[in-house]
């Protein structure tokens, strides 16, 4: 008796999520069939044409333009951005330098240092 293994899917949402694109950004053929383990590892491997140009210039989802900005996602909403930038609009934020994101970058590195510091507190010490 052979077992028969399904293949595993997943929705556009989530593979444009593991891809790190704008699902509606994205190809119609994408956004309307399930995605499989395979075809997203091959997107990932040999990422075509379109997902190329995505990644590089755009619009990019919330968790890529905070990280390309340095902030969190909550600061960028703090900051009245709601909506997909492009890499051209990252760049032109960059070059403002407005001060509300001044003021979340520099509250990014405090988390960040807590962590850091929350992290090293944990670590087991070498006891005899």
């Amino acid at each position: 008796m052979s077992s028969h293994q399904t293949t595993q899917t997943m929705k556009p949402a989530t593979a444009a999520k593991k891809l790190g694109v704008y699902l509606e950004a994205t190809p119609a053929e994408f956004q309307e069939g399930d995605v499989s383990r395979t075809e997203l590892n091959e997107l990932q491997t040999n990422p075509p044409q379109w997902l190329r140009e995505l990644r590089a210039n755009g619009p990019h989802p919330r968790p890529v333009v905070a990280a390309r900005l340095g902030v969190s996602i909550a600061g960028l909403a703090r900051g009245g951005v709601t909506e997909p930038l492009t890499t051209e609009q990252i760049e032109a934020l960059r070059e403002e330098g407005p001060e509300w994101l001044a003021k979340e970058r520099a509250t990014q590195a405090e988390v960040r240092k807590e962590a850091e510091r929350i992290k090293n507190k944990k670590k087991p010490t070498a006891k005899g």
